[in-house]
């Protein structure tokens, strides 16, 4: 019987991982896009680089990659640690690292981080839908 009971908690927590959920803002409505990945920041050597999108980079932006969501999308990314957050607008392909899911500029990464000298951090990303 513990046993029946160990694969149904396991049977709804992965339902549950499954599920989305939305938040509503003021002009804005989030859709949860994932939870617990890792986010790292670009190197200052690629400031003035074009990104994959055409646009110039810049540091100084609040912009970041993604290997699949479409270019303009508005991305709210949290820090799971200490739940400060973030919208960037995705402009660029990457990270190309194993184990990182967007690759932020420094300004949103430091903006974010509990630690100026980490090199990643865990985070939520929520994609963002105007609601006007």
């Amino acid at each position: 019987m513990n046993s029946l009971y160990k694969i149904l908690g396991i049977f709804i927590l992965i339902s549950l991982v499954g599920c989305k959920s939305a938040k509503v803002s003021k002009n804005n409505k989030t859709s949860f896009y994932k939870d617990e990945v890792f986010a790292c920041y670009y190197h200052n050597k690629f400031n003035g680089a074009k990104t994959a999108s055409g646009e110039v980079f810049s540091n100084k932006k609040l912009t970041a990659a993604h290997k699949k969501l479409s270019f303009g999308t508005k991305v709210k990314v949290t820090n799971k640690e200490n739940n400060k957050s973030i919208v960037v607008t995705i402009n660029d392909r990457g990270p190309f690292t194993k184990g990182f899911e967007i690759d932020l500029s420094k300004k949103a990464f430091d903006e974010i981080t509990h630690d100026k000298n980490a090199g990643k951090i865990k985070v939520k990303l929520e994609t963002l839908n105007d609601s006007k």
